[in-house]
């Protein structure tokens, strides 16, 4: 590995540059990096990179499931539980079977149960693609709940599918109750070892005199701990980590200090930063090993099956938008539904237009082993690689780069919020103004007078309660503000560098508190 680190290091640079260029040119960075993957991977000269399934499975999975449910709120999880589930598990398995169909009756030398197989892994949207797209477009929030909660669980169920279907495609034979029994022990295995990690976790933040670097160590340990544990037992570590995680954001605050949880964000931010940037470059990488896998098979008409097989998930992703509004409209007459009036037609198309495939669909059809227990080769496995690479270039680029104009075009209407995000904002933080004078008045009156600094703290809660013109005309107060503010900077930069003397941790520490308000006052923007 170290004889192509240059290589590695290029591309981590080339990474950073094409992202910063997405934001500009406004292209959500994935497509990017796949477009720019794929350019390298024709240079001559260029290292062939081999992608290990267990890499991608092991290393990439667990850390991204995890910060996306440490992201996911629980209360809009739960709110849309009945859709986001019906996405993750019922749709998951109709579009294994759709393309299960399709690929035996139109693909030479494919089995149903193959089709299984490819179905398993082409069915689930991916949660990393998902998430990327989601930052880059402006949604309604109920569409981004249920899109991300669908990601967060849809691996699970394709995950499982895809094993059953490898067993049945080795061995020729598939026994129902077995696979029932262990459907069941993969789901709730998953579920418990998940939760039981994450308390385990959450008893050693509390308990062991942790400082915020320890904390943020915990972290990194923890989804690992529960995918490994969890595929030990042949239970899904997809959905151990996915509940550990929510498990330990909703709790967060019962174990975690106000240092901890804002270094624990922002380093998993930049770390997951990083990965979702070499997953999808990876995919454009992979593309020499996966045509010379063909072989003697014809690559257009093995295009041609991709392609085919992409309509197939598109369309049946569209019917089932429509066909979970019609349930939903039927099922309000006898059930409380989240929201019993109907979306109309423009929410069903853009939820059936976000399901981009990625990084699990290539790892599974990567984990295919090359021969069977009898060691003759995997039947159709170059093909099966194929397609996937195909399906998730297609949907990567076609809905990747459509949807933006297509949410433009037609723009779902968000019913959830009559206020403006900017005017709830106001409103919350003169509430919590409000209630900090309450307190200070109640509890603490007979101290306003003798502590100066707590009569100050009280002015300046009053005087935010009478500054409305600040939200009027915020971007120019926010301006001035920074200007003042780097002043401020510019002040202790060089007040360090005159006094040699001077303890430079205390200016350090000084310029952390002046980050910190200004990044609370972007908040607020």
């Amino acid at each position: 590995m170290l004889e192509n680190f240059e290589f590695y290091l290029f591309l981590v640079l080339l990474i950073t540059m094409l992202i910063m260029l997405a934001k500009k040119i406004q292209v959500a960075y994935p497509v990017l990096l796949v477009l720019a993957g794929l350019f390298i991977s024709f240079i001559p000269g260029v290292p062939l990179i081999t992608i290990e399934p267990e890499l991608l499975f092991v290393i990439f999975l667990p850390p991204l499931l995890y910060e996306a449910a440490w992201s996911t709120s629980w209360k809009e999880l739960w709110r849309w539980r009945r859709i986001i589930f019906s996405f993750a598990f019922v749709v998951v398995f109709f579009t294994a079977l759709s393309v299960a169909v399709f690929a035996n009756y139109f693909i030479p030398g494919f089995s149903l149960a193959l089709g299984f197989l490819l179905g398993g892994i082409v069915s689930p949207p991916d949660a990393v693609s998902a998430g990327a797209i989601l930052k880059f477009v402006k949604v309604p929030k109920r569409l981004a709940s249920i899109l991300e909660g669908e990601s967060l669980l849809n691996d699970a169920s394709s995950l499982i599918i895809f094993r059953f279907a490898m067993i049945a495609a080795a061995t020729g034979q598939f026994v129902w109750h077995e696979a029932a029994g262990s459907f069941v022990w993969m789901c709730f295995g998953g579920l418990g070892i998940g939760l039981v990690i994450a308390y385990i976790f959450m008893k050693m933040h509390k308990i062991l005199p942790t400082d915020s670097n320890i904390d943020i160590l915990l972290t990194f340990i923890a989804p690992f701990s529960m995918y490994l544990a969890a595929e030990q037992l042949h239970a899904s570590g997809v959905l151990a980590v996915v509940t550990g995680g929510l498990f330990l954001s909703y709790r967060s605050h019962d174990f975690l200090s106000s240092a901890s949880r804002i270094r624990t964000v922002t380093v998993w931010e930049s770390f997951c930063f990083l990965l979702n940037g070499i997953v999808f470059m990876l995919i454009g990488l992979d593309l020499p090993e996966i045509v010379s896998g063909l072989g003697e098979t014809d690559i257009f008409t093995a295009i041609g099956y991709g392609i085919a097989v992409t309509v197939v998930l598109i369309i049946v992703r569209i019917l089932a938008g429509y066909a979970a509004v019609i349930t939903t409209l039927i099922m309000r007459n006898f059930i409380t539904v989240a929201d019993a009036e109907s979306p109309g037609w423009k929410t069903p198309m853009i939820i059936g237009w976000t399901g981009m495939r990625g990084v699990v669909s290539l790892a599974a059809a990567l984990s295919i082993p090359l021969t069977l227990d009898d060691g003759t080769p995997f039947p159709q496995r170059n093909m099966i690689l194929f397609i996937t690479f195909v399906v998730i270039l297609l949907t990567l680029l076609l809905q990747g780069l459509t949807l933006p104009v297509l949410l433009k075009r037609f723009p779902p209407i968000d019913r959830d919020f009559i206020k403006s995000e900017k005017e709830i904002d106001y409103d919350i933080r003169n509430s919590l103004a409000k209630v900090a004078i309450d307190k200070i008045r109640s509890d603490y009156a007979h101290k306003i007078e003798s502590f100066p600094a707590l009569k100050d703290q009280l002015q300046k809660y009053e005087n935010q309660l009478s500054s409305s013109e600040i939200i009027l005309n915020f971007n120019e107060y926010r301006d001035i503000y920074i200007d003042i503010l780097e002043t401020q900077r510019s002040w202790l930069i060089n007040k360090n560098r005159e006094e040699l003397l001077l303890d430079e941790e205390i200016i350090k520490k000084h310029l952390r508190l002046l980050d910190l308000q200004e990044e609370r006052l972007n908040m607020k923007s």
